[in-house]
């Protein structure tokens, strides 16, 4: 069989199979995008229900836990290598970033330590900062391995900004969830909560 040079690419294939190789990675990325998503807001629920964890420490034990957790399926959504430890320096890195931001959790952790008001301010403001944070923590990584970034080549200082924004995103997130949740429970519209 003879190929006409002029019906096929610089592959070899055919303009229509070029077109739906194209077609079916583009199909492929959606999927894989729709599911990173998914699995960052199934991460932002978890975090803010560990906000409520009454034990100072123990709320910001478990949440590095999970944003780990879901580091780790992100990188697996993107076929990257999974390395914890430069999962958790990354996280640490990128909440020293923000620091006036993201000790606010770590001040609401150690307000439960106050009898009654502590104890309720924390259960007020903490869901919403641990759901903020795991949000910014997911999305940046996601942006980073949607654009071909990998674990060795992460830097956290580029991504400081990217953080802090998407941390304020986060708790307007984590509001809506939130009262969405209630108009599922209650029957009546949630209050959406004004940012912290």
């Amino acid at each position: 069989m003879i190929l006409d040079a002029s019906n096929t690419g610089s592959s070899g294939q055919s303009p229509e199979a070029t077109e739906n190789t194209r077609l079916q990675s583009e199909i492929e990325q959606l999927k894989r995008n729709e599911e990173v998503e998914k699995t960052i807001h199934r991460h932002v629920a978890a975090a803010a229900t560990i906000g409520l964890i009454p034990l100072p420490l123990v709320d910001m034990s478990a949440l590095i836990a999970l944003q780990i957790n879901l580091i780790r399926k992100i990188a697996k959504a993107y076929d990257i290598p999974f390395t914890k430890n430069k999962a958790k320096t990354i996280i640490t890195s990128l909440a020293g970033a923000v620091l006036p931001t993201t000790l606010a959790p770590t001040m609401a952790s150690f307000g439960k330590m106050i009898p009654l008001v502590g104890q309720t301010a924390g259960v007020v403001t903490m869901p919403i900062l641990a759901g903020a944070s795991t949000y910014a923590t997911g999305r940046v990584f996601a942006l980073h391995f949607e654009s071909g970034g990998t674990f060795l080549n992460f830097d956290p200082e580029k991504a400081k900004e990217r953080y802090s924004g998407l941390f304020k995103k986060g708790k307007d997130v984590v509001s809506e969830m939130k009262a969405k949740e209630e108009t599922k429970t209650t029957g009546k519209p949630g209050v959406i909560q004004e940012s912290i």
